[in-house]
């Protein structure tokens, strides 16, 4: 569905990637107004701008002034993004001030309005920024979480840009939700990928999870308000925008990482594929063939459940989200894993060679400890990730009254 979308553009190294940014939202259809700041028009000029969207641009509140521009764009607009968010744009938006077209276009708007911040580490961890960041959120608006990586001149840390496709994806999905922010003011974990048990210098034990469907949940989540933190194994998969990324590489490591998160989360949801199994003893150098060709056995000695023991020690409002990856008996597997692991939710699906594992699509059934089932067709893995989360929030605030959950039997 074709939207009016406003994309303000503040001044900021990273405006150059609001082309891009622009770029998908035409080429998707999308009716799109630029509104930069003056600053932003040092870095990339207006000509530009309003090539590539096809519309004039705005710069000035005067400028048209009978048909009151400052009033009429956020009126119109469905959606509102504003990438590059300077520290500036940030406290200007906190405190409701209205200096120029692109503030108040911002005051105007009552639509979804999504903040892609861009600034050094330094000005994006400060006290001031970080309260003004919870003021927008609290008041409904999408404030992402900046990526890591390099900065301007030789600089590296928290503060970069998420990738322009990130942001698009992720402003679509809090347009599809809509001002409905159902996981506002929550942090979620949400574990994704497959652990790799090392062997020797070169070797491992792992399996074929690519992440897909644990990043599509984490995407759901930071569309839907959440502070996300999503805890990576051997993930190739592009940052979604909007999430605090935590690399990790064998099942010890994902079970720290996901242990310290979990301390302070209201939602875990475990969607990778930890390693079952791990080496007793790691050869220090590469496992030659034998004389022979038969190879000396492998010891191998059972890795933590994770989920296990995070439903043991699972706080009092507190939802795990369990996965099964089975390959037969399914539903009767996941059922006893449910007990098992404490979890309040299970999903389920059959996996195996060129099944579920890498592809865009999944076919689950959700299990609830109260008994409660959810079959789901043959769906994008996206689409699954909305649906789980629908599934979650009541389960989350029950004083809602939300009795009637999706899907459920």
């Amino acid at each position: 569905m074709v939207a009016e979308v406003v994309l303000g553009v503040c001044g900021g190294i990273a405006a150059y990637k609001a082309c891009e940014l622009l770029r998908l939202f035409t080429e998707a259809g999308h009716r799109v107004r630029v509104v930069p700041t003056a600053a932003a028009l040092k870095f990339v000029g207006e000509p530009t701008w309003a090539a590539l969207s096809g519309q004039p641009v705005a710069t000035e509140v005067f400028q048209d002034a009978h048909e009151v521009p400052h009033v009429r764009i956020g009126r119109q607009a469905e959606l509102v993004v504003v990438a590059p968010a300077t520290a500036d744009m940030l406290a200007k938006a906190a405190h409701g001030i209205a200096d120029d077209l692109l503030t108040n276009t911002l005051l105007t708007a009552t639509c979804p309005v999504v903040f892609a911040p861009a600034m050094h580490t330094e000005m994006w961890e400060n006290p001031a920024t970080r309260a003004n960041v919870a003021t927008l959120r609290a008041r409904g608006a999408i404030v992402i979480e900046p990526a890591v990586g390099r900065l301007t001149g030789k600089d590296t840390g928290k503060g970069r840009l998420p990738e322009p496709r990130e942001i698009f994806e992720l402003a679509l999905r809090v347009r599809k939700k809509g001002l409905d922010l159902d996981l506002g003011g929550r942090h979620v974990v949400v574990t994704a990928g497959g652990t790799r048990e090392p062997l020797d210098p070169v070797r491992f034990l792992g399996n074929r999870s690519s992440g897909k469907q644990g990043y599509a949940l984490a995407r759901a989540a930071a569309a839907r308000g959440a502070r996300v933190t999503l805890i990576a194994a051997n993930v190739t998969l592009s940052d979604p925008a909007g999430t605090d990324i935590v690399r990790v590489g064998t099942t010890e490591e994902l079970r720290a990482a996901t242990v310290a998160a979990a301390a302070g989360a209201d939602v875990v949801v475990m969607s990778a594929a930890p390693a079952d199994f791990r080496p007793a003893t790691v050869r220090d150098q590469k496992i030659k063939k034998t004389e022979g060709g038969t190879p000396e056995p492998i010891a191998l000695v059972t890795n933590p459940d994770i989920a296990a023991e995070l439903g043991a020690n699972k706080r009092p409002g507190q939802v795990l989200v369990a996965f099964a990856a089975e390959t037969h008996d399914a539903l009767e597997n996941a059922r006893a894993k449910l007990i098992k692991k404490r979890a309040d939710v299970i999903v389920v699906n059959e996996v195996g060679v060129d099944k579920v594992f890498g592809a865009d699509r999944n076919t689950v059934t959700i299990l609830g400890a109260d008994g409660s089932r959810a079959e789901l067709g043959e769906l994008p893995k996206d689409d699954v990730a909305d649906m789980i989360w629908d599934i979650v929030v009541p389960i989350l605030n029950p004083q809602d009254g939300s009795a009637g959950r999706p899907g459920w039997d």
